[in-house]
């Protein structure tokens, strides 16, 4: 009875002392709750911006937003035809014997510059100069045998007149001068035959240009079957590239080149920023490749100071024709979004009472940092250049000063400048300075 009561009590309690700590975890949750949402709150009140602060939207509610800007001017820009071209030279030949012999002397360096008629290479001369001699003297020794022969029929034809021979013995005689006449003249193209492989001897340069490394060393038995020969020449002053351009730009060239007019071509690096050489058009090729709807072009270029080297890779564009009396503004300030629900290319303008409107505008040619507007802009209205990711329009702006603003504007075009990456007409590609405004 004692056990029992005993567990009865015990159980009692514990049954007592459970609420106590519900009570006490149900405060600690609460207390927990409590302060994390005032913690929320307080960030909020930070994170809130004031009333005068930047950023309270369109309509130059808040502060204005610093920006830079250029004024649209009009002047010239060219048009020009970007294209990957490869350097050709206008002549490459292979040196190669015409005889064969010893190559008794190499007569260039490596690389250097030749003029044509330049001393190559040597081969040994003697076998040739023995088969000279040789050849003159099977021609004198049949000159004389002609000339007794004359000697003969002068004879024989007065006596056949006195009719001392028979006139068979007079053909005879006939027959033998003009053998003796067409062993001379076989004797004549031997003897030239062993002239010129006299000659041949002597390698020269057939044309000016640069040698390169040297095929065959000397002291090697070299024959006319050799397939390398003995040095490569590269015509390289002047020296052409060859570059590929659409079908859709060769009638407006075709006109141009009929005009008679020279087409400036300009070879750059491969990073498109640093210019080589300058040079003209030659021609066009005489038809069009039907796997990419392309024709070859061949230019010419001077390459005095040899920036240019055979089977490079250059950057080329080509002058189509210069554009005159365009509305001209800075690419930078282009850019493309949604402002009315539809894509566009468009413009921020500032207007007279501090704020931007959002302009589209149609783009014509772009050239390096320069844009041309065909509609849209006018000329003398004020574009945003930098500062335009935070625009919307509406926006107040506040510019750097008038004088600063003016001062920016693209100058009136002079001679085309080259801007990193840039492209022409349709072949060119516009710069995306930033993203437009959403849409609506």
């Amino acid at each position: 009875m004692n056990d029992q009561q005993y567990f009865v009590d015990l159980n009692a309690g514990r049954t007592r002392t459970f609420p106590r700590r519900l009570i006490i975890v149900l405060f600690t949750i609460a207390a927990l709750l409590l302060a994390l949402v005032f913690a929320v709150r307080s960030l909020q009140h930070r994170s809130s911006p004031s009333p005068g602060g930047p950023g309270r939207g369109p309509g130059g509610q808040g502060a204005p937003i610093p920006v830079t800007v250029a004024v649209a001017a009009r002047g010239d820009i060219p048009l020009r035809i970007p294209a990957l071209g490869t350097v050709t030279p206008l002549a490459t030949v292979t040196v190669k014997t015409q005889i064969s012999g010893i190559l008794q002397r190499v007569a260039f360096t490596e690389g250097q510059l030749v003029r044509q008629g330049d001393l190559i290479a040597q081969i040994d001369p003697r076998p040739y100069e023995a088969a000279v001699q040789q050849m003159e003297g099977n021609l004198r020794r049949d000159q004389a045998l002609l000339a007794d022969a004359k000697l003969d029929l002068k004879r024989y034809e007065g006596l056949v007149k006195e009719d001392s021979i028979a006139v068979q013995q007079l053909d005879t005689q006939r027959a033998l001068v003009d053998q003796y006449e067409g062993t001379i003249l076989a004797d004549q193209g031997q003897l030239e035959t062993a002239r010129v492989n006299l000659i041949y001897t002597r390698i020269i340069s057939p044309v000016n240009g640069r040698v390169g490394l040297r095929l065959v060393d000397q002291g090697n038995y070299v024959t006319p079957g050799d397939a390398t020969g003995i040095v490569v020449i590269n015509q390289v002053q002047p020296i052409t590239v060859i570059f590929p351009i659409p079908e859709d730009n060769v009638p407006a060239l075709n006109r141009r080149l009929r005009e008679g007019g020279a087409l400036e071509v300009d070879a750059y690096d491969r990073t498109n920023s640093t210019k080589l050489a300058g040079g003209k058009l030659l021609t066009l090729d005489n038809q069009i490749d039907t796997t990419t709807g392309t024709v070859k072009l061949r230019a010419q270029f001077d390459n005095a100071d040899g920036a240019l080297f055979p089977n490079q890779f250059v950057n080329v564009e080509l002058l189509q024709e210069v554009l005159k009396n365009q509305v001209i503004m800075p690419n930078s300030a282009v850019r493309r979004g949604a402002p009315n629900g539809v894509v566009t290319t468009f413009v921020y303008v500032v207007m007279p009472n501090g704020t931007v409107a959002v302009r589209p505008i149609t783009l014509g040619v772009v050239d390096g940092d320069r844009a041309a507007v065909t509609s849209g802009l006018a000329v003398g209205e004020m574009v945003v250049t930098e500062g335009g990711d935070r625009l919307r329009d509406g926006a107040q702006v506040q510019l750097p000063g008038t004088a600063a603003a003016r001062s920016s504007a693209p100058a009136a075009p002079k001679t085309w400048k080259k801007g990193g990456g840039s492209q022409s007409g349709s072949q060119h590609r516009h710069a995306n300075p930033g993203s437009g405004p959403p849409s609506g």
